[in-house]
């Protein structure tokens, strides 16, 4: 019989095989408070810290989760009912696997019920870090402008003070202002989601929703409040049904949410945590002084090469990254992205082979184990491609270099935001924009350019003769011809 996974069963899951942590977990102090307690987090910050406490490091940097919507009510409950634990497993191209129990997260907080709960775990002198994983849009600013979206309803509503903040902008603000009033010294605000700059970009949408509040505590937060870089890296695909059968028939082992990842990890931290932080590089975290290089690799290799393949492969009847990519049109189109349009706009990065990185990254997407779904790498375009396509095509535009495959990677998500696939099958497009992009791209058929007027996402590329005409021919191609039939032709072109 599978054991239901929970601290008071460690023992008789060690008996098993697995490997549990073998430190003691009443001991620990919650020193990092974590926003956005998903699969990545599990299978990154929390696996980094588990690994420190199991050599006996970082005893006051366990992590206190915190979920701010809603739908985040789901983990809270795991996250209760099994004391914090689970199960990450990672899965090797072979077939082999390694599975290890986590034991790092000893608390969780759900803000949608108490919110000062949040606010003051944040304020206790305990915390020195505050960290966060709450994806590309979760930062609330104009893809265009750059600016804080002060009229987001649930920002609006934390900036009138109707009643306690439930934003992270107004949680964590607050949770500033609480120390500063009581002499306390303000926590590091560690961003860890895929943005360029991510560090840059947390100081400058937190200090901007507190200057709308106080100009004269955004001006201390922008003194005393520290937000270093980072380029984090491990694909970690979604939890599946089948993911959990595995854990409980293989391992027997009843997890409510365990996380599968692939074996490639990465953290590139910029060192500038005042308050203090865990010894993170005996955990393999590389701590340099400027992350730029690093991310700018990641964002614009991994990242937009994961959007140039989720269309084109979902289009051309693939399900998983890992058959998109075993495809030779795919993986060529994938590579002449990389050399000759993502890697000119890249600065040189310390201690990286880049020919070996790029190679590795095609190895990556063609695990057969990991079956990263193309509809999760297909979500949220309007957040990822603003942030990891464009300012290459942006860059080499003013370079007069090609972005004959930039400009098919967003063609390639016109026609997908149209809505079905090349079998008259729907498409369920999952984004922050999905309903007025969709209409706009049910147009292109008569306007081909409709869906890149969009300003809001494109800005001015629609101005521009060079990528308006590479762009116009590959929407043409997969109109006419097809996904498959205009990916090959990319690649040979």
């Amino acid at each position: 019989m599978p054991v239901r996974l929970s601290p008071q069963h460690l023992d008789e899951i060690a008996a098993s095989g697995v490997a549990v942590p073998t430190y003691d977990r009443d001991g620990i102090t919650a020193g990092i408070v974590h926003f956005g307690v998903g699969g990545f987090h599990r299978a990154h910050q929390a696996m980094v810290i588990d690994r420190l406490l199991q050599q006996g490091e970082a005893r006051e940097y366990g992590i206190c989760g915190v979920g701010v919507l809603e739908q985040d009510r789901r983990m809270a409950t795991a996250m209760a009912e099994q004391g914090g634990l689970y199960t990450l497993v990672l899965k090797h191209p072979d077939g082999t696997r390694e599975s290890r129990v986590i034991g790092s997260i000893v608390d969780y907080l759900l803000a949608v019920d108490d919110p000062d709960a949040v606010v003051e775990k944040m304020a206790h002198p305990d915390t020195r870090i505050v960290s966060l994983t709450i994806t590309e849009g979760g930062y609330n600013f104009d893809h265009v402008t750059g600016e804080f979206v002060a009229d987001e309803p649930g920002v609006a509503a934390d900036l009138r003070g109707d009643g306690p903040p439930h934003t992270v902008f107004g949680l964590v603000v607050e949770a500033l202002r609480r120390r500063r009033d009581r002499g306390l010294e303000p926590f590091t605000v560690m961003s860890c989601d895929n943005i360029q700059g991510n560090g840059h970009v947390a100081r400058e949408m937190f200090t901007a929703y507190a200057r709308l509040q106080d100009p004269a505590f955004a001006d201390w937060m922008d003194e005393h409040v520290s937000f270093p870089n980072s380029m984090v890296d491990r694909i970690t695909p979604v939890t599946a049904d089948e993911d959990r059968a595995w854990v409980r028939d293989e391992l027997g082992i009843e997890d409510a949410w365990p996380v599968v990842a692939e074996p490639f990890f990465q953290w590139v931290l910029e060192d500038d945590h005042p308050a203090g932080r865990p010894p993170y590089e005996q955990a393999d975290v590389q701590i340099v002084d400027d992350v730029e290089p690093y991310e700018l690799m990641k964002l614009r290799l991994l990242n937009a090469s994961h959007q140039g393949l989720c269309y084109f492969g979902y289009l051309s009847g693939y399900r998983y990254a890992h058959e998109a990519t075993q495809d030779p049109a795919i993986a060529t189109f994938l590579r002449r992205y990389m050399d000759e349009e993502g890697t000119p706009t890249l600065h040189p990065v310390p201690g990286i082979d880049l020919e070996d990185y790029k190679s590795t990254l095609i190895e990556r997407f063609q695990n057969p184990e990991v079956r990263d779904t193309l509809a999760r790498l297909c979500a949220e375009s309007s957040d990822r491609i603003p942030k990891w396509l464009l300012p290459v095509v942006r860059e080499n535009l003013a370079a007069d270099r090609p972005v004959t495959l930039s400009a098919g990677i967003v063609a390639s998500w016109a026609r997908y935001d149209e809505g079905t696939d090349e079998s008259g099958e729907p498409i369920q497009i999952v984004d922050r924009l999905a309903e007025p992009l969709h209409r706009i791209a049910l147009t292109q058929r008569d306007d081909r350019l409709a869906f890149i007027r969009n300003r809001q996402v494109f800005g001015d590329l629609v101005d521009d003769d060079r990528f308006v005409t590479a762009y116009r021919d590959a929407l043409d191609g997969l109109i006419a011809d097809g996904a498959h039939a205009t990916v090959t032709r990319l690649s040979r072109s």
